[in-house]
């Protein structure tokens, strides 16, 4: 039987995260792939080198942009022969595209590759309805002028009225805001809850960028140095001036646009290889990923949307014979300050852990102090794609600052679904 070989993250880089409609609103996923890989590409001395496979991810992209992962790999400057992939999760897909790379690695399929993601808000693929759709479509297929001009009698301007992508989760015809607020008003936590975390995200990144963490992972792209949604003078007399977002007519609603991510453009990419590759080629490991897990909801059914992270985290500390707080660092992925603050408090109800986890006691709580110490998705943004492979290098830069460590990483997604993965050192 095939041994399985341990899978060291050597390191990431990414480009600033930026809000919708600004420095990126005309670049797209291609664009910002092609910057990120090339930036990789330049930090580790790849130039010309055929990696095993380069995965990348992208929620929101257009039918041209055809397999990402290739086409990117193909303009970053490494060797045409290296293979790509492109995935896709929801808010979770550069967490799986690192898993499916390192998943490859331990098997001894590749011994180095990419794990990826990019994500635009601005560069949205807007399409022509059905009706107009099936004009253009008859019209290309014509082989006469007459016959092209057929194709469009009794065209009415009504048709011109285009489709965009939808931000509701299709099975409930609720956004993921409005989700959350459910969540939050379960679990009771309080508007002022939320908005000291997020407060908390924004200086822990200025911090962070101030000393200069951030200085080999975030590389310059259209002008843009910092992720341009940080706020460091971000206090809870600001946010408190802010109305719901999500729930403007109840009187109860606590999401607003200070405690929840906006929309962003923006993406990351993480080196894995083998011990042997990464001593061949005088590169030291950062970290190493030891497990990962994927779990699920059913929201259509009441489960609150975002909470599979506290079924995925279970099971996988299960299986590796750890508690939840036999970690030196914790990652879990910011999309709004409630749903991290409701996993917080089910993995510390009795109630939750034995129902639904299945546990005969709580899992208990972390401390706050050991939580995204470099901040996190409301300070960076939130480009979906993205926001794994963020997290994995911050995070694998972090341990080994420490000098070592264990992280676990928690990304929740749409869909109903969680990400997880501990990383050590």
């Amino acid at each position: 039987m095939r041994q399985f070989r341990p899978v060291a993250v050597l390191g990431g880089v990414r480009i600033p995260f930026c809000r919708q409609n600004t420095a990126y609103s005309d670049v797209g996923n291609f664009g910002m792939s092609v910057r990120t890989l090339g930036a990789l590409v330049e930090k580790y001395g790849l130039q010309g080198r055929q990696l095993g496979e380069v995965a990348m991810g992208a929620v929101i992209k257009h039918p041209s942009d055809w397999n990402l992962g290739r086409e990117a790999a193909l303009s970053s400057g490494l060797s045409p022969r290296t293979p790509g992939i492109t995935l896709q999760r929801a808010c979770g897909t550069s967490l799986d595209t690192v898993v499916h790379i390192a998943n490859k690695i331990a098997l001894g399929q590749i011994d180095v590759g990419v794990g990826g993601g990019s994500d635009t808000t601005s560069d949205v693929p807007i399409v022509y309805g059905n009706k107009l759709r099936g004009r253009l479509l008859k019209a290309n297929a014509a082989k006469t002028t007459g016959d092209k001009l057929r194709a469009f009698s009794g065209f009415g301007f009504g048709e011109l009225k285009p489709d965009f992508p939808g931000v509701a989760e299709p099975r409930t015809g609720k956004s993921m805001g409005q989700h959350c607020e459910d969540m939050a008003k379960a679990w009771r936590i309080p508007r002022e809850a939320q908005d000291e975390l997020a407060v908390a995200s924004h200086h822990k990144l200025a911090a962070a960028y101030e000393r200069g963490f951030f200085d080999d992972l975030v590389v310059p792209f259209r002008g843009v140095a910092r992720d341009n949604i940080l706020r460091p003078d971000s206090s809870l007399a600001k946010l408190a001036t802010l109305k719901p977002a999500f729930d403007r007519s109840s009187g109860r609603g606590t999401l607003t646009a200070g405690n929840s991510t906006p929309l962003t453009d923006g993406a990351a990419a993480c080196l894995l290889a083998s011990n042997d590759w990464a001593e061949a080629n005088g590169i030291e490991p950062l970290c190493w990923i030891r497990d990962a897990q994927v779990a699920a909801v059913d929201f259509v059914a009441g489960e609150g949307l975002l909470m599979a992270p506290t079924v995925a985290v279970a099971e996988m500390l299960a299986r590796n014979n750890l508690a939840l707080q036999d970690f030196d660092i914790y990652e879990i992925h910011e999309a709004f300050a409630a749903q991290v603050l409701c996993t917080l408090r089910a993995w510390e109800s009795d109630d939750y852990c034995r129902e639904r986890l299945g546990l005969q006691h709580a899992m208990g709580g972390i401390d706050p102090m050991k939580m995204n110490p470099n901040g996190s998705s409301l300070a960076t943004g939130h480009p979906f794609a993205a926001t794994g492979a963020r997290i994995v290098a911050t995070a694998a830069k972090e341990l080994a600052q420490r000098g070592g460590g264990r992280c676990l990483i928690s990304i929740c997604t749409a869909g109903g679904m969680g990400v997880v993965a501990i990383l050590e050192r």
